[in-house]
């Protein structure tokens, strides 16, 4: 598992966008018909941070620095297959989003390859993940630590409870709540999700 390491990280910039299909709603169709073909065809506009990205890219070819290059490689990869979905990266927000589950990847394989006693992909993939962290910072994108949404989420859940929201939703709406008090910041995904679960299993004990 852990000598997979470089194709985890470039699963995780394939995943980084949903590509769930959804149904175009008929006056889309309509729109689409009566457009005209350079409307309809051109691209999402580009994303400013990944401008940065590639200005870092090509400083990272001049000094032949191949880490480095592999992790702006796999950031430009994730914009550039959310760009063939129905939800493309169109905020710098989206794609700091994706470095920081790309990072959260690198950190994982970091732990596996510790495990299995592999030192040297323990070094290549704590390398990975600072390289991430400091494109995160680079970005100016305000980033939520786990510490700073846990009271966000305790606080939220508590007013869902307190509104009627039901068993069988209350992870969904709480979810839902946060995100709009968060607003344009990064956050890891699956860490909020599971700060979630955690305070509703707890309030309900």
């Amino acid at each position: 598992m852990a000598s997979r390491t470089p194709m985890r990280l470039f699963r995780a910039a394939q995943c980084s966008a949903p590509t769930r299909f959804v149904r175009p709603h008929a006056c889309q169709i309509t729109h689409r018909f009566y457009s005209t073909g350079a409307e309809a065809d051109s691209p999402p506009p580009a994303v400013p941070f990944l401008g940065t990205i590639k200005g870092e890219l090509k400083n990272a070819m001049r000094a032949k620095d191949a880490p480095r290059l592999a992790v702006l490689r796999a950031i430009i990869s994730a914009d550039l297959n959310a760009s063939k979905t129905k939800q493309p990266f169109r905020t710098d927000v989206q794609l700091v989003k994706a470095i920081t589950k790309m990072r959260r990847v690198a950190e994982e394989s970091a732990a596996e390859a510790k495990q299995a006693g592999r030192e040297d992909l323990v070094e290549k993939s704590l390398e990975e993940a600072r390289l991430l962290a400091e494109y995160e910072q680079m970005s100016g994108v305000k980033s939520v630590s786990e510490e700073e949404l846990r009271p966000i989420v305790a606080r939220e859940v508590e007013l869902a409870v307190k509104e009627g929201d039901g068993k069988k939703t209350l992870v969904a709406d709480v979810m839902n709540r946060v995100r709009k008090a968060l607003g344009a910041k990064n956050y890891d995904n699956k860490v909020l999700v599971d700060i979630v679960k955690d305070t509703i299993k707890e309030k309900s004990n």
